[in-house]
């Protein structure tokens, strides 16, 4: 009962309640109790989708640059993390256990103080831009977090270097949890050592971490820390309602409720990303081997 209770409280009452403001004109103009918001049916739908030109633009790009970033974001961290915890745990390499070290304490780091200072030190003035500068390299401050696509791009290797140790762990754990007895089988009928991971480690692994990779994905769609903490969204652009060329559409919709107080057309946006994310999760999730092999392992 007490579960129930919870799941009514803070899932299904802020779900309702979203839903309902989306269909309001509930805004910096329609302040209770000087002036009541009202209902105006689909006009915030309409708005985005086709009335307002500078809304439909600002939400089809940065709904555009969300799916290019949540791709990129996953399965960079993917591959290369997977990648690496093969590498790490191969008995060619000496010092496992020191390497894997030095990956714990990245991710010991807080990741907002990370975010922070890497921030400050890719400024025009910052550490990196002066580094650079002094060793005769560049000649100006490199536009790191100024120019759109230069900070796209930065966004993208930042986010690599904070998440391939979390995904190298993890790859380490399933590692470890293969059977030895499938190698040495593979090796005594000759499988070399690609062969060995094309037809062993990489099927096991994808199997194993598949509804994983799908979380990642919804986090990244919605990964309002890197963004806002390294860029702030920036840099902005006139051609976009409250937003910059970074934005993701979760910090769009953070910036429309705390700076704008826009809340019915924020409202609108978190019901899309929900029904987006909900259908395609549950799409993609229910068509893994994992789900669909799942009474094997019960």
């Amino acid at each position: 009962r007490s579960w129930s209770l919870t799941l009514v409280l803070f899932t299904l009452l802020p779900i309702i309640f979203m839903i309902l403001i989306a269909f309001t004109n509930f805004d910096a103009d329609h302040q209770p109790p000087g002036n009541l918001f009202t209902w105006v049916g689909m006009t915030n739908v309409t708005d985005i989708f086709l009335g307002n030109e500078i809304k439909t633009n600002t939400f089809f790009g940065l709904l555009g640059w969300t799916i290019v970033w949540a791709i990129l974001a996953t399965f960079t961290n993917y591959i290369l993390g997977m990648l690496l915890a093969v590498a790490i745990n191969s008995k060619l390499v000496k010092l496992r256990q020191v390497w894997r070290t030095c990956f714990v304490i990245a991710i010991a780091i807080p990741q907002f103080v990370s975010l922070l200072l890497i921030s400050r030190a890719l400024e025009p003035a910052g550490a990196v831009n002066v580094l650079l500068q002094k060793l005769g390299l560049i000649s100006a401050p490199l536009p790191f977090l100024l120019d759109p696509t230069l900070a796209r791009i930065v966004v993208v290797v930042v986010n690599m270097w904070i998440g391939i140790p979390y995904t190298m762990m993890t790859f380490s754990g399933v590692l470890m949890n293969i059977p030895a007895e499938l190698y040495e089988s593979a090796e005594m009928d000759g499988a070399g050592p690609v062969r060995r991971f094309v037809s062993i480690t990489l099927p096991y692994m994808l199997f194993v971490t598949a509804p994983a990779t799908i979380t990642t994905f919804v986090t990244n769609f919605n990964n309002f820390n890197v963004i806002y903490l390294l860029t702030a969204g920036g840099p902005f652009s006139l051609d976009y309602y409250q937003a910059g060329k970074t934005d993701l559409l979760v910090t769009w919709l953070y910036k429309l409720t705390v700076n704008r107080n826009d809340y019915s057309l924020a409202s609108t946006i978190g019901i899309f990303i929900f029904m987006l994310v909900g259908s395609c999760s549950l799409l993609v999730y229910n068509r893994t081997g994992a789900v669909k092999k799942e009474d094997q392992f019960q």
